[in-house]
């Protein structure tokens, strides 16, 4: 049996070459730290990346929304006149 070649340089791998090598490209997450791209006829597609990279920065957007609304709720408390949500979404339709 011969060894897999090495990962590429730019860590991008094809959909076909990734599922292939899906145990080595997760241990090279895991052990390294190293982010492997997917593509799909050259465009990236998906990202495999350490766990705690994607906790942190799941953990990043929620701080961030939770941020967004409470800034929110204060301009609501403070009287700024809100939108009735018929009207957010006639426009949001008017927009596609």
């Amino acid at each position: 049996m011969t060894a897999a070649p090495p990962l590429p340089n730019d860590d991008e791998l094809g959909i076909t070459d990734a599922r292939d090598r899906l145990a080595e490209i997760v241990n090279e997450a895991v052990y390294t730290g190293s982010v492997t791209y997917i593509t799909r006829r050259g465009r990236r597609v998906a990202a495999i990346v350490p766990a705690v990279d994607a906790e942190r920065l799941e953990h990043a957007e929620d701080a961030y929304l939770a941020r967004l609304a409470g800034e929110a709720l204060a301009e609501v408390e403070a009287g700024t006149p809100t939108v009735p949500w018929d009207q957010v979404k006639a426009d949001l339709e008017a927009e596609r």
